[in-house]
C-alpha cells in the first residue's frame, strides 16, 4: 500500500506548510529511513525520521493541554488537572484522533513494517500524530499548533466528557487499585513482565498481575494479563482488569477469603 500525497493531509489539517519537508519527516518511520540509507551507503547525510519530532511534539501537546486546562478549569485542584491531562494525552485517546485524521494512509514505512501492518499499529500512529504537531510548531509557531491541538485533541474530548456528565475519566488504574486495596486492608498485587517481543522500535510488552488471596498469600485469587506498546500501558490495563474483578464481586469488593470467585483473565 502506497502512502497518500501529503497535500491531502495538509488540506485536512487546514495548514499549508511553508516547509513541507517537515511534514514529510513527521510521517517517515525509522524503518523507512534506515532502508533509504542502506540504498545509499556512500551518502554522508542521515535520512530523517520522526523520532525527534515525536519527542518535541509530546512536549508541545503537554504544554498546550496544560495551559488550556489551567484557564478552563480555574477551580480544579492539581490532582484533578493532572488526571484530566493524562487522559487527553494518553495513547488511548490519541489513537482515536490519529485514526480520525487517517494518518495511517500517509505513513512512510519500510517494507518489513508495511508487511506487518504498521499502518494500523497504535504506537506508530500516535508517534506520528505527535510528530505532526511538532512539524506544525516548527513550521508556523505555537499559535497554529495550539489551534490544531484544541480543534482535534482537547476540545472535542472535553465536550464529550461534559455531554456524558460522568466527570473525569479514570486513566490511572494502578493508583486507583492501590488505594482500593489499601482501603480493604489487602496486600498490593505484583506486576510481572512475562513477554517482550518485536523489534526495538516497535516492541510489545505482556504484563501479568496477581492478586493474592487474603488468607493464602502464596496463592493467586485473580490473575490478569495485558499487552501494551509500553510496560506502563500494559500495567495500567492489567490493573484495570483487577479493578473490574473487584467490582464484579458481591458488594463491589473482595469476599472474606472465599475462593469461589477465583477467575483468570487472558487477553
Amino acid at each position: 500500500m502506497k502512502s497518500r500525497d501529503i497535500a491531502a493531509l495538509q488540506a485536512t489539517l487546514g495548514h499549508h506548510f511553508t516547509r513541507p519537508e517537515l511534514l514529510a519527516q513527521a510521517l517517515t518511520h525509522t524503518s523507512q529511513a534506515r532502508e533509504l540509507e542502506a540504498l545509499q551507503p556512500l551518502a554522508r547525510s542521515r535520512v530523517g525520521d520522526n523520532e525527534q519530532l515525536e519527542f518535541l511534539g509530546d512536549s508541545v501537546l503537554a504544554l498546550v493541554t496544560s495551559e488550556e486546562l489551567f484557564h478552563r478549569f480555574p477551580h480544579f485542584r492539581e490532582g484533578e488537572l493532572s488526571k484530566l491531562r493524562a487522559h487527553l494525552v494518553s495513547e488511548k485517546h490519541l489513537i482515536r484522533v490519529a485514526q480520525q485524521l487517517e494518518l495511517g494512509h500517509y505513513l512512510r514505512l519500510g517494507r518489513g513494517e508495511e508487511k506487518s501492518g504498521g499502518r494500523n499499529k497504535t504506537a506508530l500512529l500516535v508517534d506520528a500524530l505527535e510528530a505532526v504537531l511538532a512539524a506544525i510548531y516548527l513550521d508556523s509557531g505555537l499559535d497554529t499548533a495550539r489551534r490544531l491541538i484544541l480543534q482535534y485533541i482537547v476540545g472535542p474530548e472535553l465536550e464529550r466528557i461534559a455531554l456524558h456528565g460522568n466527570g473525569l475519566p479514570l486513566t490511572d488504574y494502578k493508583s486507583a487499585l492501590q488505594e482500593r486495596l489499601q482501603a480493604l486492608g489487602r496486600p498490593q498485587p505484583s506486576y510481572l513482565l512475562v513477554k517482550e517481543q518485536g523489534p526495538e522500535h516497535s516492541k510489545t510488552f505482556t504484563i501479568e498481575i496477581r492478586l493474592q488471596e487474603p488468607e493464602a498469600p502464596a496463592k493467586a485469587e485473580f490473575v490478569g494479563r495485558a499487552e501494551g506498546s509500553t510496560k506502563k500501558n500494559a500495567e495500567q490495563d492489567a490493573a484495570r482488569q483487577v479493578l473490574e474483578y473487584l467490582a464484579s464481586l458481591p458488594g463491589g469488593s473482595l469476599g472474606q477469603g472465599k475462593t469461589k470467585g477465583v477467575r483468570v483473565v487472558r487477553s
